[in-house]
């Protein structure tokens, strides 16, 4: 297994944090953050100022130190964090060296459409052991339906130029790549482009936007054609999201295991294992990934920067305190607590505890409100999946490859063939 993404743990928490606000050069029509500018309407310049720069990264050091982490990671997103241009980055890394305790290693996560990309940057993220996100939705024709530029032309060129130029300076680099309603109905095109373009490290992202303005969409007993009709149209049906996930899993597991590390299966794998989650969607209870915008407001989650969410600003009040505070620790709870029977009694809530609660939007089969919007295609992969999943949890009990895996696969596919064939 391996762990391809800094991940928060039951010891402390993590910080997405925005430097450049939700600004981006992009203009993607699924993007969920650029509306966050509402938030701060007299904001004429989104650009975290020195002081509240250098008071996150002292503080946050110290907050991780204390929970004995020899390792600390920062994450910095957007919008387009780029925009901020390499010499502000230069002087988060020395900010980071200034506040780093002996013995801790700082490590930094950045998530970038990889369009403002050049030489200088590849250098500054190789000589600073940067993580890379990159977000690319597929080959150019998916990925330009929905990525673009205010003037409505496609991003892909210029992505892959950045992207040739991260692994030409061999940074280290992941795929972040959304689901939509088109991509999801070719998951092998996607998958496979992904692997072609040089990626190592996979997530896939899916996209679900409602349109009606509260309530619960209309779930089972109710058509896949009633939910169409309160979502956008650019958000991912269930059906095919389950889908997309079983076919790159068969092609996976078949060729890639050791090879291509897809942050879902590796996840799904742990929690096979009896691990805790390694990513918060599937945790059994949430609030330890905040978000924190460019003037240093705290937001319990990237998924809910609205201002009932906002637990203050670390110019006023210690992050550890807002953290542990009664309303981040009840919000924390609440994806627990408020799971309907129907979650609570299923056979796979080890695997899924409900999913993110911001996904939490159908009404069960009995009507009970609460039901995750992925319900359908989580179960469609873990039916499908569960058979490899113990397979290769038992390998790795054994102290076997998990590659070993890939023969296993291969063996029963070619089983079936003869016996098709027999028929």
């Amino acid at each position: 297994m391996s762990d391809p993404v800094p991940t928060p743990t039951h010891r402390g928490f993590q910080i997405m944090t925005k430097p450049m606000g939700p600004k981006c050069n992009l203009d993607c029509k699924y993007c969920y953050y650029l509306e966050k500018e509402r938030f701060y309407p007299q904001e004429k310049k989104f650009r975290m100022p020195d002081n509240v720069l250098e008071t996150y990264i002292r503080d946050y050091i110290a907050a991780q130190a204390a929970t004995g982490s020899n390792e600390i990671w920062f994450s910095w997103q957007g919008g387009e964090p780029t925009m901020l241009g390499v010499e502000y980055f230069r002087r988060i890394v020395e900010l980071e060296q200034q506040y780093c305790p002996p013995g801790v290693v700082i490590r930094n996560a950045l998530q970038t459409n990889a369009t403002l990309l050049d030489e200088e940057w590849a250098t500054f993220f190789k000589q600073n052991d940067f993580l890379i996100g990159v977000s690319i939705d597929g080959p150019k024709k998916i990925h330009d339906r929905y990525r673009t530029y205010r003037n409505g032309s496609g991003s892909f060129d210029k992505v892959m130029e950045g992207v040739r130029l991260l692994q030409a300076h061999e940074v280290e680099v992941n795929a972040l790549v959304v689901v939509q309603r088109e991509s999801a109905r070719k998951p092998r095109d996607v998958y496979r482009f992904i692997k072609k373009a040089g990626f190592k490290h996979i997530q896939f992202i899916p996209i679900i936007e409602r349109t009606v303005a509260d309530g619960n969409l209309a779930g089972p007993p109710q058509t896949d054609q009633d939910i169409e009709a309160q979502i956008s149209r650019w958000s991912v049906m269930p059906k095919d999201f389950g889908d997309f996930l079983n076919a790159v899993f068969d092609e996976w597991i078949r060729h890639d295991v050791g090879e291509i590390f897809v942050q879902f299966f590796e996840v799904q794998l742990g929690l096979w294992l009896g691990r805790p989650a390694g990513l918060c969607v599937f945790a059994e209870e949430c609030g330890q990934a905040l978000a924190m915008e460019h003037n240093g407001d705290l937001y319990a989650c990237d998924h809910y920067v609205y201002p009932e969410y906002k637990l203050g600003n670390i110019m006023d009040q210690k992050m550890e305190t807002m953290v542990m505070s009664p309303d981040q620790i009840r919000f924390g709870e609440e994806k627990r607590t408020t799971l309907p029977r129907q979650c609570r009694e299923c056979d796979y809530r080890f695997a899924c505890n409900g999913g993110c609660p911001k996904h939490r939007m159908l009404a069960t089969a009995d009507g009970e409100p609460g039901l995750n919007y992925f319900c359908g295609s989580y179960m469609r992969f873990f039916k499908h999946a569960d058979p490899w999943m113990r397979t290769m949890a038992e390998l790795y009990r054994r102290g076997r490859p998990l590659t070993e895996i890939m023969e296993i696969a291969r063996q029963k596919s070619n089983r079936q063939s003869r016996r098709a064939k027999g028929a």
